[in-house]
């Protein structure tokens, strides 16, 4: 019993050390002489490196250069919106008539800057890259429902309740956020879209139209200072074609490109009625327009009278 013990033993020795040299040498690293490995193991080819992100085209960086530009005009657009509904809601305490004329000049003017947002980014066309295609045509689903609403709205309601319609157009031009994902978000997901984003002088923070950042805008004139020279001084009749810079120091009719607006001056505003508008404008820089055929636009205006530029757009 014991020999067949020993052989049994020496048997499953030899079975041992057959399969312990089957291998043949091994090096410290773990692997034979066909391996490459280095001393802790690990296999000497070295791992893959990232591949960068390829710079993006030219075509991408102006897209997404406009989509920015889109999206700080209507940023823009709700902030003046909600200041005019402050300021005609400001005006009904002081006169029927002063609030009546804010709120139609801001129903005449609102429609066509939407519109302009609009054709912003129908213009982009496709980027290429598809979820900011989505993006884009989310807003211009947004935009283009905004439009369809406007496009019922008159400055002279036939209820007469020119501020509240100011209102419901103010209601719908705060609707106009951005649908989710927004593009910064985008960007962080997509390489391309991040190197354009960045590229992009538009996407800057404090970007500004033209150019123009919020710390080099022009001041406002002095209203206390004296008025500038009017070109055509009070000669209301050089505006007949369409085009003259004239002073007005109390009221006036004029007439510019065969549109005959009646002209009169307050302490803080100037007035522009024809036979069917009523607009108010404060302060210098501000611009009533008349359908496509006259824009006036306020130069300068204090206690001593107003300079009104008329242009045919």
């Amino acid at each position: 019993m014991v020999k067949r013990g020993s052989v049994a033993v020496v048997a499953a020795a030899g079975l041992v050390l057959a399969l312990g040299g089957c291998g043949g040498g091994t090096d410290e690293g773990g692997k034979g002489e066909g391996g490459k490995a280095d001393a802790s193991g690990t296999s000497g080819k070295g791992s893959a490196e990232p591949t960068p992100a390829k710079s993006p085209s030219r075509q991408l960086v102006k897209w997404v250069g406009g989509m920015c530009e889109s999206t700080v005009a209507l940023k823009d657009l709700r902030s003046d919106s909600a200041a005019d509904l402050g300021e005609i809601r400001d005006s009904e305490a002081q006169a029927d008539l002063v609030a009546r004329a804010r709120a139609v000049g801001y129903l005449a003017g609102t429609p066509s800057a939407v519109d302009d947002v609009e054709s912003g980014l129908a213009d982009l066309g496709p980027s290429g890259v598809p979820a900011a295609d989505r993006l884009r045509d989310a807003w211009l689903k947004k935009v283009r429902g905004v439009v369809a609403e406007l496009d019922g709205v008159s400055p002279n309601p036939a209820d007469g309740d020119a501020e509240g319609s100011a209102a419901d157009v103010d209601k719908l031009v705060q609707s106009l956020t951005s649908p989710r994902p927004d593009l910064p978000a985008l960007a962080k997901q997509d390489a391309r879209l991040a190197a354009a984003y960045e590229r992009a002088e538009q996407c800057a923070p404090g970007w500004k139209p033209d150019g123009q950042g919020e710390d080099t805008a022009s001041p406002a004139p002095d209203p206390d200072g004296p008025l500038p020279e009017a070109a055509d001084g009070r000669n209301y009749g050089a505006c007949s074609d369409g085009a003259c810079e004239v002073l007005v120091t109390s009221t006036a009719n004029i007439t510019a490109n065969d549109v005959t607006v009646h002209v009169s001056l307050g302490d803080d505003y100037v007035t522009f009625q024809t036979a069917g508008t009523l607009m108010q404008l404060g302060g210098a820089g501000g611009e009533a327009g008349f359908g496509d055929r006259l824009k006036a636009t306020v130069v300068a205006h204090n206690k001593d009278g107003a300079v009104l530029k008329f242009t045919a757009p």
